[in-house]
Protein backbone atom coordinates (compact mmCIF):
# COMPACT_ATOMS: atom_id res chain seq x y z
CA UNK A 1 0.00 0.00 0.00
CA UNK A 2 2.58 2.00 0.76
CA UNK A 3 4.32 2.24 -2.93
CA UNK A 4 0.66 3.85 -3.79
CA UNK A 5 1.10 6.05 -1.16
CA UNK A 6 4.28 7.31 -2.70
CA UNK A 7 3.14 7.49 -6.25
CA UNK A 8 0.60 9.18 -5.46
CA UNK A 9 3.07 11.85 -3.63
CA UNK A 10 4.83 12.06 -7.19
CA UNK A 11 1.42 12.56 -8.68
CA UNK A 12 -0.06 15.49 -6.56
CA UNK A 13 3.72 17.04 -6.91
CA UNK A 14 3.64 16.63 -10.71
CA UNK A 15 0.19 18.46 -10.89
CA UNK A 16 1.77 21.52 -8.44
CA UNK A 17 3.63 22.80 -10.93
CA UNK A 18 0.90 23.05 -13.55
CA UNK A 19 -1.47 24.28 -11.32
CA UNK A 20 0.77 26.65 -10.33
CA UNK A 21 1.58 27.81 -14.09
CA UNK A 22 -1.95 28.38 -14.36
CA UNK A 23 -1.81 30.77 -11.28
CA UNK A 24 0.85 33.12 -12.40
CA UNK A 25 -0.38 34.28 -15.84
CA UNK A 26 -1.40 37.58 -14.84
CA UNK A 27 -0.90 36.87 -10.48
CA UNK A 28 2.77 38.14 -9.19
CA UNK A 29 4.32 34.90 -9.04
CA UNK A 30 5.48 36.24 -5.15
CA UNK A 31 1.89 37.18 -4.17
CA UNK A 32 0.69 33.50 -5.29
CA UNK A 33 3.33 31.70 -3.30
CA UNK A 34 2.43 34.01 -0.17
CA UNK A 35 -0.85 33.37 -0.74
CA UNK A 36 -1.18 29.32 -1.57
CA UNK A 37 1.11 29.18 1.77
CA UNK A 38 -1.71 29.73 3.73
CA UNK A 39 -3.18 26.68 2.17
CA UNK A 40 0.05 24.58 2.54
CA UNK A 41 0.74 25.18 6.04
CA UNK A 42 -2.50 24.29 6.91
CA UNK A 43 -2.31 20.84 5.16
CA UNK A 44 0.98 21.16 7.55
CA UNK A 45 -0.68 21.22 10.98
CA UNK A 46 -3.26 18.98 9.89
CA UNK A 47 -0.99 16.49 9.70
CA UNK A 48 0.47 17.32 13.36
CA UNK A 49 -2.94 16.86 14.82
CA UNK A 50 -3.91 13.68 12.86
CA UNK A 51 -0.40 12.36 14.17
CA UNK A 52 -0.62 14.18 17.35
CA UNK A 53 2.84 15.16 17.40
CA UNK A 54 1.87 19.07 18.88
CA UNK A 55 2.27 18.68 22.52
CA UNK A 56 6.44 18.29 21.34
CA UNK A 57 6.27 21.72 20.92
CA UNK A 58 8.14 22.03 24.86
CA UNK A 59 10.18 19.41 23.97
CA UNK A 60 12.01 21.17 20.89
CA UNK A 61 15.70 22.36 21.47
CA UNK A 62 17.09 25.87 20.78
CA UNK A 63 19.44 24.25 18.31
CA UNK A 64 16.93 22.37 15.99
CA UNK A 65 14.47 25.36 16.23
CA UNK A 66 17.69 27.26 15.00
CA UNK A 67 18.37 24.88 11.86
CA UNK A 68 14.10 24.60 11.21
CA UNK A 69 13.81 28.20 10.74
CA UNK A 70 16.93 28.38 8.73
CA UNK A 71 15.54 25.47 6.79
CA UNK A 72 12.24 27.26 6.36
CA UNK A 73 14.48 30.73 5.07
CA UNK A 74 15.36 28.25 2.39
CA UNK A 75 12.56 26.49 1.64
CA UNK A 76 10.66 29.77 1.05
CA UNK A 77 13.70 31.22 -1.10
CA UNK A 78 13.44 28.27 -2.98
CA UNK A 79 9.71 28.28 -3.56
CA UNK A 80 9.75 32.26 -4.69
CA UNK A 81 12.39 31.55 -7.43
CA UNK A 82 10.85 28.31 -8.68
CA UNK A 83 7.58 29.80 -8.82
CA UNK A 84 9.31 32.84 -10.63
CA UNK A 85 10.95 30.73 -12.84
CA UNK A 86 7.29 29.10 -13.70
CA UNK A 87 6.00 32.42 -14.52
CA UNK A 88 8.93 33.35 -16.84
CA UNK A 89 9.62 29.79 -18.78
CA UNK A 90 8.13 26.63 -19.78
CA UNK A 91 7.02 23.92 -17.40
CA UNK A 92 9.10 21.06 -18.73
CA UNK A 93 12.78 23.46 -19.13
CA UNK A 94 12.23 24.74 -15.20
CA UNK A 95 10.80 21.46 -13.52
CA UNK A 96 14.26 19.36 -14.37
CA UNK A 97 16.74 22.01 -13.06
CA UNK A 98 14.37 22.17 -9.94
CA UNK A 99 14.91 17.98 -9.39
CA UNK A 100 18.48 18.66 -9.93
CA UNK A 101 18.62 19.83 -6.66
CA UNK A 102 18.89 15.66 -5.41
CA UNK A 103 22.19 16.04 -7.12
CA UNK A 104 23.54 19.44 -4.87
CA UNK A 105 21.63 17.47 -2.01
CA UNK A 106 23.92 14.50 -2.54
CA UNK A 107 27.38 16.25 -2.60
CA UNK A 108 26.13 18.95 0.27
CA UNK A 109 25.42 15.82 2.17
CA UNK A 110 28.98 14.02 1.45
CA UNK A 111 31.00 17.51 2.41
CA UNK A 112 28.94 18.56 5.43
CA UNK A 113 27.16 15.86 6.99
CA UNK A 114 29.83 13.08 5.76
CA UNK A 115 27.37 10.59 4.21
CA UNK A 116 28.66 7.29 2.03
CA UNK A 117 27.74 8.15 -1.75
CA UNK A 118 27.25 4.07 -2.80
CA UNK A 119 28.16 3.15 -6.43
CA UNK A 120 24.58 2.92 -7.82
CA UNK A 121 23.64 6.44 -5.93
CA UNK A 122 26.63 8.20 -7.77
CA UNK A 123 25.92 6.50 -11.21
CA UNK A 124 22.17 8.16 -10.58
CA UNK A 125 23.49 11.20 -9.59
CA UNK A 126 26.05 11.30 -12.44
CA UNK A 127 22.65 10.26 -15.14
CA UNK A 128 20.43 12.81 -13.37
CA UNK A 129 23.10 15.64 -13.54
CA UNK A 130 23.69 14.66 -17.63
CA UNK A 131 20.50 14.44 -18.41
CA UNK A 132 19.89 18.11 -16.81
CA UNK A 133 22.39 19.28 -19.26
CA UNK A 134 20.55 17.90 -21.80
CA UNK A 135 17.46 19.58 -21.18
CA UNK A 136 19.01 23.52 -21.23
CA UNK A 137 20.06 23.94 -24.82
CA UNK A 138 22.16 26.68 -26.14
CA UNK A 139 18.99 28.67 -27.09
CA UNK A 140 17.94 29.03 -23.33
CA UNK A 141 21.48 30.08 -21.98
CA UNK A 142 22.23 32.35 -24.94
CA UNK A 143 18.99 34.40 -24.87
CA UNK A 144 19.38 37.81 -22.97
CA UNK A 145 16.69 39.63 -20.67
CA UNK A 146 13.44 38.19 -19.17
CA UNK A 147 13.56 35.47 -21.47
CA UNK A 148 16.33 33.90 -19.84
CA UNK A 149 15.54 34.82 -16.50
CA UNK A 150 13.74 31.78 -15.90
CA UNK A 151 17.05 30.20 -15.83
CA UNK A 152 18.40 31.60 -13.30
CA UNK A 153 15.78 31.74 -11.06
CA UNK A 154 15.48 27.98 -11.58
CA UNK A 155 19.28 27.31 -10.40
CA UNK A 156 18.77 29.53 -7.41
CA UNK A 157 15.25 27.21 -6.43
CA UNK A 158 17.57 24.09 -6.96
CA UNK A 159 20.09 25.67 -4.54
CA UNK A 160 17.80 26.57 -2.19
CA UNK A 161 15.98 23.44 -2.46
CA UNK A 162 19.32 21.76 -1.27
CA UNK A 163 20.06 23.73 0.95
CA UNK A 164 17.15 23.29 2.93
CA UNK A 165 17.57 19.39 2.25
CA UNK A 166 20.67 19.69 4.26
CA UNK A 167 19.35 22.45 6.99
CA UNK A 168 16.23 19.92 7.25
CA UNK A 169 17.93 17.12 7.76
CA UNK A 170 19.93 18.88 10.94
CA UNK A 171 16.67 20.44 12.49
CA UNK A 172 14.75 17.09 11.81
CA UNK A 173 16.76 15.11 13.95
CA UNK A 174 15.49 16.53 17.06
CA UNK A 175 11.38 16.94 16.36
CA UNK A 176 8.81 14.59 14.73
CA UNK A 177 9.02 15.09 10.96
CA UNK A 178 5.32 16.88 10.78
CA UNK A 179 5.87 18.84 13.34
CA UNK A 180 8.84 20.30 11.93
CA UNK A 181 7.51 20.74 8.34
CA UNK A 182 4.35 22.87 10.34
CA UNK A 183 7.36 24.79 12.18
CA UNK A 184 8.82 25.05 8.50
CA UNK A 185 6.32 26.04 6.77
CA UNK A 186 5.29 28.65 9.14
CA UNK A 187 8.49 30.19 8.30
CA UNK A 188 8.21 30.32 4.64
CA UNK A 189 4.62 32.31 5.20
CA UNK A 190 6.26 34.89 7.33
CA UNK A 191 9.13 35.12 4.48
CA UNK A 192 7.04 35.45 1.60
CA UNK A 193 4.44 38.00 3.11
CA UNK A 194 8.00 40.02 4.43
CA UNK A 195 8.73 40.13 0.33
CA UNK A 196 5.35 40.63 -0.61
CA UNK A 197 5.09 44.04 1.74
CA UNK A 198 8.60 44.79 0.87
CA UNK A 199 7.64 44.60 -2.81
CA UNK A 200 4.73 47.21 -2.10
CA UNK A 201 2.99 44.26 -3.83
CA UNK A 202 0.20 43.54 -0.86
CA UNK A 203 -2.85 45.37 -2.88
CA UNK A 204 -2.32 43.15 -5.36
CA UNK A 205 -3.34 40.07 -2.93
CA UNK A 206 -6.97 41.75 -2.51
CA UNK A 207 -7.13 41.64 -6.52
CA UNK A 208 -6.84 38.27 -7.56
CA UNK A 209 -8.67 37.17 -10.66
CA UNK A 210 -11.34 34.56 -9.51
CA UNK A 211 -10.01 31.90 -11.91
CA UNK A 212 -6.42 32.49 -10.87
CA UNK A 213 -7.35 32.38 -7.07
CA UNK A 214 -8.57 29.08 -7.73
CA UNK A 215 -6.03 27.76 -9.53
CA UNK A 216 -3.39 28.74 -6.41
CA UNK A 217 -6.16 27.40 -4.16
CA UNK A 218 -5.81 23.47 -5.97
CA UNK A 219 -2.11 23.98 -6.44
CA UNK A 220 -1.47 24.60 -2.14
CA UNK A 221 -4.15 21.35 -1.69
CA UNK A 222 -1.88 19.56 -4.39
CA UNK A 223 1.37 20.06 -2.55
CA UNK A 224 -1.04 19.41 0.90
CA UNK A 225 -1.49 15.84 -0.47
CA UNK A 226 1.65 15.55 -1.96
CA UNK A 227 2.91 16.09 1.32
CA UNK A 228 0.27 13.76 2.90
CA UNK A 229 0.85 10.57 0.48
CA UNK A 230 5.05 11.13 0.83
CA UNK A 231 4.75 11.02 4.71
CA UNK A 232 2.57 8.20 4.47
CA UNK A 233 4.43 6.37 2.26
CA UNK A 234 7.54 6.98 4.28
CA UNK A 235 5.94 6.50 7.54
CA UNK A 236 5.39 2.11 6.56
CA UNK A 237 8.20 2.53 3.51
CA UNK A 238 11.88 2.20 2.56
CA UNK A 239 13.09 6.01 2.35
CA UNK A 240 15.68 4.51 -0.53
CA UNK A 241 12.62 3.62 -2.25
CA UNK A 242 9.95 6.60 -1.69
CA UNK A 243 12.06 9.44 -2.29
CA UNK A 244 13.26 8.45 -5.86
CA UNK A 245 9.46 7.29 -6.58
CA UNK A 246 8.42 11.07 -5.41
CA UNK A 247 11.19 12.39 -7.73
CA UNK A 248 9.37 10.53 -11.01
CA UNK A 249 7.05 13.80 -10.46
CA UNK A 250 9.09 14.87 -12.99
CA UNK A 251 6.83 12.69 -15.70
CA UNK A 252 3.81 14.44 -14.46
CA UNK A 253 4.26 17.77 -15.04
CA UNK A 254 5.78 17.16 -18.73
CA UNK A 255 2.70 15.01 -19.45
CA UNK A 256 0.59 17.93 -18.54
CA UNK A 257 2.97 20.85 -20.15
CA UNK A 258 2.48 18.87 -23.17
CA UNK A 259 -1.31 18.16 -22.83
CA UNK A 260 -2.28 21.70 -21.41
CA UNK A 261 0.16 24.08 -22.18
CA UNK A 262 1.34 22.42 -25.81
CA UNK A 263 4.96 22.48 -24.17
CA UNK A 264 6.87 20.23 -26.81
CA UNK A 265 9.99 18.74 -26.38
CA UNK A 266 13.22 18.92 -28.78
CA UNK A 267 14.81 15.59 -29.44
CA UNK A 268 17.75 16.42 -27.42
CA UNK A 269 15.33 17.25 -24.11
CA UNK A 270 13.29 14.22 -24.28
CA UNK A 271 16.95 12.10 -24.46
CA UNK A 272 17.70 14.13 -21.27
CA UNK A 273 13.99 13.26 -20.14
CA UNK A 274 15.38 9.65 -20.18
CA UNK A 275 18.28 10.10 -18.69
CA UNK A 276 16.87 11.77 -15.91
CA UNK A 277 14.17 9.30 -15.49
CA UNK A 278 16.60 6.43 -15.76
CA UNK A 279 19.17 7.89 -12.94
CA UNK A 280 16.43 8.54 -10.63
CA UNK A 281 15.92 4.59 -10.84
CA UNK A 282 18.81 3.50 -10.56
CA UNK A 283 18.97 5.32 -7.42
CA UNK A 284 16.56 2.78 -6.09
CA UNK A 285 19.41 0.14 -5.87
Amino acid sequence: MWVLFAFGSALFAGVTSVLAKCAIRKTDSTVATAVRTIIVLAFAWLMVFITRSQNQIADISGKTFLFLILSGLATGASWLCYFKALQLGDINKVVPIDKSSVVLSIVFAFIFLREKVSVPKFIGVAAIAVGTALMIEKKDVVRSGKSRGWLVYALGAAFFASLTSILGKVGISGVESNLGTAIRTGVVLVMSWVMVFVSKKHKEALHIERRELLFICLSGLATGASWLCYYRALKDGLASVVVPIDKLSILVSTAFSYFVFHEKLTRRSAIGLVVIVAGTLFMLL
